[in-house]
């Protein structure tokens, strides 16, 4: 595409002299049997090792300044989309508790429909549409009268997130050599952990201030300069074809069907998830009926895409590729146990410590330096050697440390140091990002990236999300049961105990002998969260054993 140049100065490239010129619509990578690409082409010291010189310098300096006007560019709207979920999460518990996990829903079941448009409308057209997607969500959020209309605007919101996080890693795909998407994506991976460590502290001073209105209100106008930023930067050549490609013939191409039944098996399996040993017991009507909606749609999804979509959202002959499938378990269970040791590390140090919510929250930021140097590392790493599979495999073992060194020592009154025990943790989670990435993007044809790439998405957001729901089941069920054999004879046991597991103020705020009592046992419970972060770590490192190593 007319982003950059992939033939530009490379040492080596087949083209076919009967290649049609690409569109607007082309992706970026072709096949591995159609063309190869030389590291070189944005890697100066390549040149050590294949010393053929380029023929135009100029050209090459221009190609590569172009890769990090355009990705720069695309990093501010991961930002921006990154900020927005904890900055919602942070404005208010009303708001949070009525439509945060919608929210997140929003997120998951609209990037695999996304990727796909990506490739009947082209990246850039579908660039542009997740950021007013995103514009218009927030401001609907931003202006809305009722829940329903805050609800609305989230979800549309949703969508814009959705796209602007997905197809940002398929355009790094479509515009730089393989071995050097590693180095690119340690950059997107910094943008977004940026973006999530300060939208909290901004959405509480907005909330605290001006009102949470204006959390969402805010955020529109750097998401307008991002798309004018995108509109103007992302020059690519548009030679319509309506005679071949019209509108109608696009919208057909669109498997609305299966993203419809992935949507409500997603949807309907969170909310079990949600509910399930929490608000209501698992062998409820309401979950047990939820759970067979998402088993009967998930079953409908597959034959759908199986035998009769012609366009599937998700072709399922990748789930019989060895490298997707180790990647996505590989990611989602890295994501997954981070997720619950982020989740519960602020409690804990509101418990144990009576740390205030922002004191408590800045214990995060070691986890958040860590995954940004887990992640410069990888690229460094697969930059300079070509290799994966061994940073995949040191991730887990990173975040497995981390899990059992805060399994073993956090029983309350936590140092400094010990407080650090999260780095690891942050680290392997950073590596996973970008490693995984690689191993799915090398193991894969260049037509499939796209569509691929937001399966990893997906992947990752289901990880999180499901992390976060069962750690947060076993920490009620076990917290209620210990609660009430360590205030056994105690009169208003189970107004306490209501309280506790409802209130972590009211925890903090406890005194004597009954804050002795409920903080120990918050803090046993929350050990058994942590376990289930070690066993996705350890299950994430079974997966990373399993990957199959290409050459780059």
């Amino acid at each position: 595409m007319g982003m950059f140049d992939r033939s530009t100065c490379t040492n080596s490239s087949v083209v076919s002299s009967h290649d049609a010129l690409p569109d607007e619509t082309t992706p970026l990578l072709k096949g591995k049997d159609t063309i190869t690409v030389s590291v070189s082409a944005c890697d100066p010291e390549a040149d050590a090792v294949v010393p053929e010189p380029c023929a135009d310098k100029q050209s090459l300096l221009q190609s590569c300044n172009n890769v990090t006007g355009v990705i720069s560019i695309l990093l501010l709207g991961v930002f921006i989309a990154n900020a927005d979920v904890s900055l919602v999460l942070a404005t208010s518990g009303t708001i949070s508790s009525e439509f945060g996990q919608l929210g997140n829903a929003g997120w998951l079941v609209t990037s695999y429909t996304l990727a796909i448009l990506s490739d009947i409308y082209g990246r850039k057209n579908t660039i542009i549409a997740s950021y007013v997607f995103f514009a218009v969500g927030s401001a609907i959020c931003g202006l809305g009268q009722t829940i329903t209309q805050v609800i609305i605007g989230r979800l549309i919101a949703g969508v814009g997130g959705a796209g602007i996080n997905c197809l940002v890693a398929i355009v790094i795909a479509d515009m730089v050599p393989i071995r050097e998407v590693a180095s690119w994506r340690s950059y997107v991976n910094i943008a977004a952990t940026s973006g999530r460590s300060l939208g909290g502290p901004i959405g509480g001073f907005l909330t605290d201030t001006v009102g949470w209105r204006w959390s969402f209100l805010i955020q529109c106008p750097p998401t307008l300069l991002a798309l004018l930023l995108v509109v103007w930067k992302l020059k690519v050549p548009l030679l319509e074809e309506e005679d071949k490609h019209s509108q109608l013939s696009k919208l057909r191409r669109i498997d609305f069907l299966g993203a419809i039944l992935l949507s409500v098996s997603i949807v309907c399996g969170l909310t079990v998830l949600d509910l399930g040993g929490q608000r209501m017991l698992w062998t409820s009507i309401k979950v047990l009926t939820l759970f067979a909606i998402s088993i009967s749609s998930g079953t409908l999804f597959l034959l759908v895409e199986g035998f009769w979509a012609k366009e599937p959202i998700f072709p399922l002959r990748l789930l019989l590729n060895r490298d997707v499938v180790t990647s996505y378990v590989n990611l989602a269970f890295q994501t997954g146990a981070q997720g619950a040791m982020m989740l519960l590390v602020p409690m804990y140090f509101q418990v144990s410590a009576h740390a205030s919510v922002t004191n408590a929250g800045a214990h995060l930021m070691p986890s958040v330096i860590g995954n940004a140097c887990g992640g410069l590392l990888t690229g460094y790493v697969i930059k300079r050697t070509g290799r994966y599979k061994s940073i995949a495999i040191l991730g887990c073992l990173s975040s497995s440390f981390a899990y059992t060194l805060m399994i073993l020592r956090w029983h309350g009154h936590t140092s400094f140091l010990e407080s650090l025990y999260i780095i690891p943790g942050g680290f392997g989670n950073g590596i996973a990002l970008s490693a995984s990435f690689i191993a799915l993007t090398a193991g894969v044809d260049g037509s499939l990236i796209a569509i691929a790439s937001s399966g990893l998405y997906l992947s990752s957001s289901l990880g999180m999300v499901s992390g976060l729901s069962v750690a947060a089941s076993i920490l009620q069920s076990t917290l209620r049961k210990e609660l009430r054999i360590r205030l056994e004879g105690w009169g208003d046991r189970e107004m306490i105990i209501s309280r506790a597991l409802n209130d972590i103020e009211y925890v903090r705020l406890l005194e004597g002998k009954l804050g002795d009592l409920v903080v120990a046992a918050y803090v046993k419970c929350l050990a058994y969260t942590h376990a289930v972060s070690l066993i996705g770590a350890l299950i994430a490192l079974t997966a990373a054993f399993c990957i199959k190593e290409h050459r780059l």
